[in-house]
């Protein structure tokens, strides 16, 4: 029913193979359906709303162990007091935040666990700065894999890193960028000391996708889906998705794709502005939005395809507007994401400012993790906090008096 395929020599490997890169050309795999799957909405309707409610549109062999927490059917939400300030009259937020670990990353990792377990693999590793190392070390758990993470040492928010340590991960810490994090994974891969769980991994493309079916599955195709941008797997799964359920008949249109990057980390926004065939890369990513530090996106080709088939856009934004779209969601809209997430919601204002999004577009930002993913950041940038030292509660009443007063 499906195959592994190259994306660059067309080169087919059965489900069963446990390559994450092409043998023959080393580049990129995906899953492509051989044969139209039968479903219609009201079959998958009927099911609970979670990622594997949409299970015959991910194609892992009948025989394979399910690993799940739960993930998907994560919130969408639909903005009410911050509509104004960004001059769009129907924007939504779907909050992945709210996935186990917090993040986006649980969406791929119940599928390529569920297929490392399937393969037999002892050992499951990813480099990361942080979302991934979480995401993986507890799906390992849960699966009984042993999971190995290797970190850019002191560029992890320690949210994450503590989430790794706790669901007992081997943690390598290296110097260097994620970038080199990754090639180290990709070599071993080669070697074959390791199962790799990063998003080269064609499996992990196959759950990302699925955060579209649910914004179709509640509000219908919207006119704009806004993705933060690293290494830029979400991105693809996202367009990859969209293509699919066109092809099997579930949609009959395609919205348009905004990715976002930060001004620091942002080779594909610079590829896409130029026109070129393939991004200059940067060796030393800086941005405050650590989960997409990256500055050689290994899903390039793909993201910058999807753009550019979609009648999309990409910009950048500046750590200053990423940390100004995170303290407006929270205090505006009660949803708290973490600095990589809000790169959609300060992209949607650009966009909106630029004239490229107009006021009547029916918007979907997608908010990748949870703001407790980078507590540190929110304490350093976003707070102001005003003490009181009181002796009574006498004393507390009179503040508190002050303060009323003051508030109205």
């Amino acid at each position: 029913m499906a195959v592994i395929k190259c994306i660059n020599c067309s080169s087919e490997f059965d489900l069963s193979s446990k390559v994450v890169l092409c043998p023959k050309c080393n580049n990129l795999l995906q899953v492509e359906f051989k044969k139209i799957p039968r479903v219609s909405w009201s079959v998958l309707r009927s099911r609970p709303f979670r990622l594997w409610r949409y299970r015959e549109l991910i194609p892992i062999p009948k025989d394979a162990q399910i690993i799940s927490l739960n993930e998907g059917g994560t919130p969408l939400i639909k903005l009410v007091n911050l509509v104004k300030e960004l001059g769009v009259k129907e924007v939504y937020v779907k909050f992945d935040g709210a996935n186990p670990t917090g993040s986006f990353k649980d969406r791929g990792m119940t599928v390529a666990i569920s297929m490392a377990k399937y393969l037999r693999v002892p050992l499951v590793a990813c480099a990361s700065t942080g979302n991934t190392s979480a995401s993986v070390a507890a799906y390992a758990a849960r699966a009984g894999i042993k999971p190995l993470i290797i970190i850019p040492k002191g560029k992890i928010a320690r949210g994450k890193l503590a989430q790794a340590i706790l669901h007992g991960a081997i943690i390598i810490s290296i110097k260097g960028s994620f970038d080199t994090a990754l090639e180290i994974i990709i070599k071993a891969s080669e070697k074959g000391l390791i199962y790799p769980l990063n998003s080269i991994n064609p499996w992990r493309i196959e759950g990302q996708k699925t955060v579209v079916y649910e914004i179709i599955d509640e509000i219908n195709v919207p006119d704009w889906i806004i993705v933060p941008v690293g290494n830029a797997g979400n991105i693809s799964a996202i367009w990859k998705g969209l293509i699919e359920l066109k092809k099997f008949g579930l949609i009959n249109k395609l919205p348009r794709l905004a990715g976002i990057q930060a001004s620091g980390a942002a080779p594909l926004v610079k590829a896409f502005r130029e026109g070129l065939e393939k991004p200059e890369f940067i060796d030393d990513p800086k941005t405050i939005a650590s989960a997409i530090r990256i500055g050689k996106p290994v899903n390039w080709f793909r993201a910058l395809k999807a753009i550019r088939d979609s009648k999309g856009v990409m910009i950048d934004v500046t750590d200053e507007e990423i940390l100004e779209a995170q303290k407006l969601l929270a205090r505006y809209e009660g949803i708290g994401i973490e600095p990589a997430s809000a790169t959609s919601i300060a992209g949607l204002k650009k966009l909106r400012e630029e004239g490229i999004i107009d006021p009547n577009d029916k918007v979907v930002a997608i908010a990748t993790g949870h703001a407790l993913k980078d507590p540190d950041t929110a304490l350093l940038h976003n707070v102001t906090i005003t003490t009181y030292e009181v002796g009574n509660i006498d004393e507390a009443l009179s503040i508190l008096e002050k303060i009323i007063q003051i508030t109205n």
